[in-house]
This record gives structure tokens, C-alpha cells and sequence, in this order.
């Protein structure tokens, strides 16, 4: 899966000030993504509210995200839950003409075994059509998929791809690409660790901050896949405190501060998600404006 080298972005869902969705706004991030370089496209994943969003609505994204690409990147769909059943009858649903993989997260709330994990993605994979990308987010989940389950499913089923990443351990990160199979890639899913992962043998990233500023985060991992280590760490340490910043008051809170600053959309999310406060506007602000600086003089 060549295609998924490098950076991809996991894209948010725009807001109106009466919290429908902004189906122009999706169209000038996604259109601003694509001019700032980035490799492909993540489309509803947990950080575009999937959960906050209706069958209708979820459609509606897709449609937009499809029509406004028209196949310049690759593009992946985020499908999972923590119902199995639901999530391989939503696989048999949907039409995956215009996708390259799935994103699949590990079961929230439920906190399985490994052999549940194991036996949810076996499950997925017998019913998806296209590849899948696994997804580990202990934080968000409440269990971690550990390296000898995730290399269990990469060994047993050929369309289980790769692993978006994001337990923030890379000794965890290292033991998965010491022991993956061939061709199985692994994606950092964590901004704060994604040039580290990249240096360890990782192909790449899903990230937040990277739609927020494309230009600056595909640079620093390409710089990362070339082993240009001086110049990719000057990037990153460019680029941490942003990282930090947008999950200071969760996800996607953050990162839409920021494209609020580049007039893109406003920071609006719904609820149980709110706005972030003003003094966090003011942190990420602040943060931004070298880079807007930069680019106004450029």
C-alpha cells in the first residue's frame, strides 16, 4: 500500500454557527490539504465527530470529501465501533468505490480481551472489500491492542494492511516494526511521536495537526522518510508545542482553532465536545503566527 506513505490527515467535520455541517468549509480544507502537500485523506475518523454525526450527515461528508478530491489522493474510511455485528453490516453497506482502505478502530467502552480484538478484526476482515488499517488509541479506547495481536492479524489476513498507531509508547511502536510481516506498514496515529516513528522504520502518519499546517508537517515527514534527521527535528520542534496545544481541551477542539486563525471555518463541535476557551484560542494563536508570518512573507 504505497499509497498510504508519507502523510495522511484525518480530517474534520466543519461546523456552522447552528452546528450544521459547512459543506463549504469541508471543501476549502480539503482543497487547502491538498495545495499544502499532504499524501492522502482520512475521512471520518473519530477526529471528524464520526460519532456526533448521523447516517445522513456521514453520507454527506463523503460525498462532499469524494467530489472535492476527484481523485487527486488516495482516500480512507474511517468504519468501526464497538459492535461487531453493526460494523460488518455497515461493510456490506457501503460502497467503497472511490476508498483505498478503511480505518478500523479497536473496540471502545467494551474493553475486550485480545482474543475479542483478534476475533472483531477477523470479523471485519472477512466482510470488508478493500484493505484495513487497524487503529490503536488506548486513550480513547480504554484497552490496548498489543504488538502480539496486531502481528497476529497482520500474518493471518492478507487485505489487514497496516496499523495507525497512537499508544504513544514507541518501545510498543519499535516491537511492532521489529516483528511486522512484509509489506505491512506502520503509521504513527500520535503527532508527538510521528517523526520518531518515521526513524524507526514507520512509513508514516494519520495526523491532526498536519491538516492544520500540511505544508510544514509533510515536509518534516518527508525530511523524516529521507533519514535527514537535522532538518526534519528542526521542523518538529517548530511544530511540538502546536502538537500539544490541540489536545490540550480534547480533539477536535483544538485543531479547529486553527482553522478558525486561517479563516477556513469556525472552532465550533458538538456536543458532548465544546469550544475551547478563549485562553486556549489565545495559546494556539500565538503558536500559529510565525508560520502565518512565514508565509505572508514567503
Amino acid at each position: 500500500m504505497k499509497k498510504l506513505l508519507g502523510t495522511g490527515v484525518a480530517l474534520v467535520t466543519p461546523f456552522k454557527k447552528d452546528f450544521s455541517i459547512d459543506t463549504e468549509a469541508l471543501r476549502n480544507i480539503v482543497n487547502y490539504c491538498i495545495d499544502g502537500g499532504v499524501d492522502y485523506l482520512v475521512v471520518l475518523g473519530t477526529t471528524a465527530e464520526s460519532v456526533t454525526l448521523n447516517k445522513k450527515e456521514k453520507q454527506h461528508v463523503i460525498n462532499t470529501v469524494v467530489e472535492t478530491n476527484a481523485g487527486r489522493l488516495p482516500l480512507v474510511l474511517g468504519v468501526g465501533g464497538n459492535n461487531t455485528s453493526l460494523v460488518v453490516e455497515e461493510l456490506q453497506e457501503t460502497d467503497f468505490s472511490d476508498f483505498d482502505a478503511i480505518l478500523s478502530v479497536s473496540p471502545y467502552y467494551n474493553k475486550p480481551t485480545q482474543e475479542g480484538i483478534y476475533q472483531h478484526f477477523k470479523a471485519i476482515s472477512l466482510a470488508s472489500p478493500i484493505p484495513i488499517i487497524l487503529y490503536n488509541v488506548p486513550g480513547r479506547t480504554g484497552s490496548n491492542m498489543l504488538p502480539q495481536t496486531v502481528l497476529r492479524l497482520a500474518n493471518d489476513f492478507d487485505n489487514i494492511v497496516a496499523i495507525k498507531e497512537a499508544c504513544g509508547d514507541m518501545n510498543q511502536v519499535n516491537e511492532l516494526i521489529k516483528g511486522r510481516p512484509e509489506n505491512f506498514m506502520v503509521l504513527s496515529g500520535d503527532d508527538a511521536t510521528s517523526l520518531e516513528t518515521v526513524l524507526a522504520g514507520g512509513e508514516g502518519v494519520i495526523s491532526v495537526l498536519g491538516q492544520g499546517l500540511p505544508a510544514e508537517f509533510s515536509k518534516m515527514i518527508n525530511l523524516g522518510l529521507q533519514n535527514n534527521k537535522e532538518e526534519a527535528f528542526k521542523i518538529h520542534y517548530a511544530l511540538e508545542e502546536g502538537m500539544d496545544l490541540i489536545f490540550e481541551e480534547g480533539n477536535p477542539t483544538g485543531i479547529k482553532v486553527i482553522f478558525e486563525a486561517l479563516n477556513l471555518s469556525n472552532a465550533g463541535v458538538r456536543l458532548p465536545m465544546v469550544e475551547a476557551t478563549s485562553a486556549l484560542k489565545e495559546k494556539i494563536n500565538s503558536f500559529l503566527k510565525p508560520f502565518i508570518i512565514t508565509r505572508l512573507t514567503a
